[in-house]
């Protein structure tokens, strides 16, 4: 199964739609949102791909309650899902992620620290798609992940201007 993986998109809206239309054009099967959404108006971006959405709240999620209304899955993580065959596991922040959510997971995506990353560790594939919004590096970047192949590759797909 094909992933497009996506965090800390931070209600910026043409980088959104640029991680959208290159999940759509790579034929994702599904996203997952590992946090710091922001508000609803991103979400709505987000869901116009008309792909699964699969998503955690981050630390500056404060719209919650809409949130939840666009995406009602959406919830506090470690959130579990089994996609693709493999046991992920979807949060924010890596510190939450406990011993016992670890060993139950074959993957484990998260976001916050807005750093790209893949690494194996104990066996689990890890994977930080960096920052979606870009605010801060003006680097967006997402993951994409084979989970027939426990392999993800991290992609920039608009770069944001800074003055």
């Amino acid at each position: 199964m094909k992933l497009g993986i996506v965090s800390d998109t931070h209600d910026n809206v043409p980088a959104i739609g640029a991680a959208m239309e290159r999940f759509v054009a790579a034929r994702v099967e599904a996203v997952l949102h590992a946090g710091d959404f922001v508000a609803p108006f991103a979400l709505k971006r987000i869901l116009q791909a008309r792909l699964p959405v699969y998503g955690v709240f981050g630390n500056n999620d404060g719209e919650r309650a809409g949130l939840t209304k666009l995406l009602p899955g959406l919830a506090d993580g470690p959130r579990h899902l089994e996609l693709g065959g493999k046991k992920v596991c979807l949060v924010h922040d890596w510190s939450l992620v406990g011993r016992d959510h670890l060993e139950s997971a074959d993957i484990v995506v998260c976001g916050h620290t807005h750093q790209p990353s893949v690494e194996h560790r104990e066996g689990v594939l890890i994977v930080n798609p960096g920052e979606g919004g870009g605010w801060l590096s003006g680097r967006c970047t997402v993951a994409f992940l084979d989970t027939d192949r426990m392999a993800a590759d991290i992609e920039e797909v608009y770069q944001q201007v800074r003055s």
